[in-house]
Formats: C-alpha cells, structure tokens, sequence
C-alpha cells in the first residue's frame, strides 16, 4: 500500500533496502494498549492451558496426553505473550543472546522432544522426562531476565550442596 501511495504521489524512490526483519517489526508495530492486552490475553491462555493439562492428568486413559498436549501448548502461548509487549523481533534477538541462547535451545528442543514422545515413539515415560525438563528450562528461560537470579540459584544450591556434603 505504501508503496501505492508513493507511486500516486509521485515519489518512485526505491525503498527495498530494509531486510527482512525490518519489514516484519514495521509491520507488527502495535499501540501499547494492544501490546498489554495481547500479552495478558496469550498470558492468561498459557497458564489456563497448563492448569487444564494438569487437571487433565487425572483422567483415565487418555489423561496423559491431555497433559502433554496442553502443557506444551500453554508454554508455547505463554512465550510467544512476551513478544506481544517486546515485539517479535526484538524478543527473538534476545532469545538468542548470548545469556540465553543455551536455555531457548533447551526449552525449545524440549517442547518439540516432548510432543516427539507422546504421539510419534509413544514412550510416555520418556514424554514426562521431557515435560518436567520443559518446566525446568521454560523456568531457567525466564530468570535470564532476572539481573544475577541465575547466579543467585546456582549458589543457593551449591550452598545447599556442600552442607549436605558435611
């Protein structure tokens, strides 16, 4: 469209240097209004997808899979709730710094291995391994945010781990 108007306008100038990324963050700009409501509307899906998954686990035979399905689920809105206030691009090139790289690695080869598991090898076992590992790195994910919390953590149990050595 804009480029439409540019043309109708009488201004032709070759506007194609921007990348890809670039176009895309141009394209998802949204009020910050829009922004907060987005993240709390994917915020409150995720936790109700997880929290129904838990409940889920209760029931016979296929309780397993309703967890499975909806814990990964309610992960993948609640990360993607953070890119409503960040911005997708932005939120993927923090994902990927260097602090964070190994966790969003983890936490994503998690979710997949997860759904891996439960409905292509059918290993259920193997699939819960794979959901509280998803907790743990969806968890250390999340304090990478958090100035000096993952240095706090890892302290506390060494801390921990040398009193129970004594």
């Amino acid at each position: 469209m804009d480029k439409l108007r540019a043309f109708l306008a009488g201004r032709e100038g070759n506007n194609d240097n921007r990348n890809i990324l670039q176009a895309a963050n141009e394209a998802s700009t949204l009020g910050w209004g829009t922004r907060v409501k987005g993240f709390i509307a994917c915020m409150v899906l995720g936790l109700g997808c997880s929290i129904l998954g838990v409940c889920g686990l209760f029931i016979p035979k296929i309780g397993i899979i309703l967890f499975i399905v909806f814990y990964t689920f309610g992960n993948i809105c609640s990360l993607a709730s953070t890119m409503f206030l960040m911005g997708p691009v932005k939120q993927l090139k923090r994902m990927c710094d260097k602090t964070r790289a190994f966790a969003t690695v983890v936490m994503i080869t998690c979710l997949v291995l997860t759904l891996c598991a439960a409905f292509w090898w059918k290993i259920f076992a193997l699939s819960l391994v794979f959901v509280i590992m998803q907790a743990i790195a969806f968890l250390w994910y999340g304090l990478s945010y958090i100035p000096f919390a993952r240095d706090a953590i890892l302290k506390f149990f060494s801390m921990m781990c040398t009193m129970c050595m004594k």
